[in-house]
């Protein structure tokens, strides 16, 4: 090692205050900007950076048909209770998958993603998705093409 890397082992230790991440992250989220969305008459303002648990709760609902698993992801975001509210108000899966597109992206990066682009986003991954499989008896009754046979010279090589 060289001298200027060396530590100095005669040198009382010195004690070394902790990291405040605290101080730090609640002082950086105030200079972070933050989306604002209205929705059946009601303005929410999104968090500035997306929550670890709304990403937890986001695998959680995409291997769940729990509207509990929906109501807590929500809730990260808008608050409680805005799942039934949004559903009496008439709300449809499509809206609320484009409002989730929506405020995903526009958490990451405010302004980022018009709600026309979040629609486009939301029926490119609805037309991603596979059909249903089919069952016995529809496979049955599909006919299949028949295979070609591949030209050969008849020769062997």
């Amino acid at each position: 090692m060289s001298d200027e890397t060396q530590l100095d082992e005669d040198a009382p230790a010195l004690a070394l205050q902790a990291a405040d991440f605290d101080a730090f992250f609640a002082e950086e989220s105030e200079t972070r900007p933050r989306a604002r969305v209205s929705l059946y008459g009601t303005e929410y303002v999104l968090p500035e950076s997306l929550p670890l648990m709304f990403t937890l709760q986001m695998q959680r609902v995409q291997h769940s048909s729990d509207p509990d698993d929906v109501r807590k992801m929500l809730a990260i975001l808008y608050g409680a209770d805005v799942l039934d509210l949004w559903a009496e108000r008439g709300m449809t899966d499509r809206q609320l998958g484009i409002v989730l597109i929506y405020s995903a992206a526009n958490i990451r990066r405010p302004g980022s993603v018009s709600m026309e682009r979040a629609a486009e986003m939301y029926e490119q991954q609805e037309a991603g998705k596979a059909p249903a499989p089919a069952n016995r008896a529809a496979r049955r009754a599909t006919k299949k093409p028949a295979k070609k046979k591949t030209a050969s010279s008849g020769s062997r090589s």
